[in-house]
């Protein structure tokens, strides 16, 4: 009895280190977030062996910094590192760069702050849809509570007849289809 109480002993031992949360890592998403603020919600997560989530691997895209800075104006870089799932439209620089001059900048504006959100959740559908698993015709409600249609035909998938997907990345809470125009949500 004496032996099995000392095992307990040191089995809570062990179990009460392991869950010391001082032990787990939080620190500053410097590469997540392109800054050097410290960050504390999911986005200030440290995690250099899992695959990176949607918010990490458009930050690594030099073809997505437009993208990129308008999320973090926009106060969705936590949001959009949670679990998700998440499948993501993400416009490429060149698709914003189509946008009439000085809207870019006029957007990123902080009293602009809920048309950019619009916008940009308007881009994010909440669960995985991959392009083998798309039908023409298919209509998502998007996070900002409006819809896309999916159409494809001839291989060639696309968003609102008008945004072509140019590639599809998987990422650890979702997967990112790379889009050459930027969806303007309908009035």
């Amino acid at each position: 009895m004496q032996k099995l109480a000392y095992f307990l002993g040191i089995c809570l031992l062990y179990l009460t280190a392991g869950c010391n949360p001082s032990a787990q890592t939080q620190e500053p998403a410097a590469a997540a977030t392109g800054g050097t603020e410290s960050l504390t919600g999911q986005s200030g997560v440290k995690d250099e062996v899992s695959q990176p989530n949607v918010v990490q691997i458009a930050v690594g895209s030099k073809d997505h910094s437009t993208l990129v800075t308008a999320v973090k104006a926009a106060e969705l870089v936590d949001v959009l590192s949670n679990a998700g799932p998440f499948t993501v439209f993400a416009p490429t620089n060149a698709a914003f760069e189509k946008l009439p001059a000085g809207t870019v900048e006029g957007l990123l504006k902080p009293d602009q702050k809920a048309a950019l959100s619009n916008i940009l959740e308007y881009h994010v559908y909440v669960g995985v849809i991959k392009t083998e698993s798309m039908r023409d015709g298919q209509v998502l409600g998007q996070v900002n509570g409006k819809n896309i249609t999916l159409s494809v035909k001839d291989g060639k998938y696309m968003v609102n007849g008008k945004a072509t997907i140019l590639a599809s990345v998987p990422a650890s809470n979702g997967i990112i289809h790379v889009i050459d125009e930027v969806l303007l949500p309908p009035e």
